[in-house]
């Protein structure tokens, strides 16, 4: 039996079903994301850790090392995991069940052969109880069925998520992935300062966190499941917070704000099952950061392209902030 347009485009993806498979990607992400982080240099508010979206899964993109470059690819379409250089060479391996230990074994074996030493710090990030890599025999799934819908997951949220970014012309991140947190996220700046957060994340300095929120921000990206909230979501922030955003309209009704998180939410479930995903989601987006912007009192004027401007409709949805 084919699949209809919603399993197709949008897939269900039930925490319960892939979530040892979850747990396991994210720490093999993390393993692929220290790595650039040792190489590449530092960029405002850590932009240069992150990882991408692909046709075929998620990248770090070209990588510094010295007069050559590398890169690393996650293939959820293949499954396997890709090693390039700028020089022609290459190695790769299956993405199959192993433990973190022997993936993180893996890859450093890899890069040795292609001349490239790295030394990272071998303890995941934002992990609560989290065990170093060299020594985690615990997580150890791999679900290709699964890994498959997740990135397919991805690919619906990059688009959207490029597409708002583009109605925007102020200091914008790109669409990126995230490993600590493992989430694909964009963020729009006022160009205010802020006084960042007070406080970091299970083995997270305090300092890396007021880098990333050293300027007001109105955040917003898409979660597959992992986190306090358990369920696939879009959502959206604003940091710091301005008195009235939670009281705001998420800009439709299957989107509620979260107030232990501090973030609206629209469950991904509601948006694979809605008759338009893609305007569900782009009413979500636009609505949430009207919140931000209008109780913060930011400069509309100068931060948003023009309604006369170029086109920033995403499949007949207009994109008007």
């Amino acid at each position: 039996m084919a699949e209809d347009r919603h399993d197709a485009d949008w897939p269900a993806l039930p925490l319960e079903a892939w979530e040892s498979t979850c747990a396991t990607l994210h720490l093999w992400t993390q393993v692929v994301g220290k790595i650039r982080l040792k190489h590449a240099p530092m960029v405002n508010h850590w932009w240069q850790v992150t990882l991408y979206v692909t046709c075929r899964g998620l990248t770090t993109s070209p990588i510094p090392c010295g007069a050559r470059a590398f890169e690393i690819d996650f293939d959820f379409v293949d499954h396997r995991l890709i090693i390039r250089t700028s020089d022609g060479a290459s190695e790769t391996f299956p993405l199959q069940p192993c433990t973190v230990a022997d993936f993180y074994a893996e890859v450093t074996r890899r890069l040795r052969a292609l001349g490239i030493a790295t030394h990272i710090w071998t303890m995941p990030s934002e992990i609560a109880d989290a065990i170093p890599f060299d020594k985690d025999s615990q997580h150890k799934f791999y679900d290709a069925g699964y890994a498959h819908k997740f990135w397919r997951t991805l690919l619906q949220a990059d688009r959207l998520l490029k597409a708002f970014r583009s109605g925007f012309i102020g200091k914008v991140s790109p669409v990126h992935f995230f490993w600590g947190s493992f989430d694909l996220a964009v963020t729009r700046f006022s160009g205010g300062p802020a006084s960042g957060v007070s406080k970091g994340a299970p083995n997270v300095a305090a300092w890396v966190m007021q880098e990333a929120y050293s300027h007001e921000v109105s955040s917003c990206g898409y979660w597959p499941g992992n986190g306090v909230f358990g369920r696939p979501a879009f959502y959206a922030y604003a940091s710091p917070e301005p008195a009235g955003f939670a009281e705001a309209s998420p800009g439709t009704p299957a989107a509620f704000y979260d107030r232990d998180l501090g973030q609206f939410l629209l469950p991904y479930d509601d948006v694979r099952q809605a008759t338009s995903p893609d305007e569900m989601v782009m009413r979500f987006l636009q609505a949430t950061y009207r919140a931000a912007a209008a109780n913060g009192r930011w400069d509309r004027a100068a931060l948003e392209r023009r309604a006369d401007g170029p086109s920033t409709n995403v499949n007949g949805v207009p994109d008007k902030t």
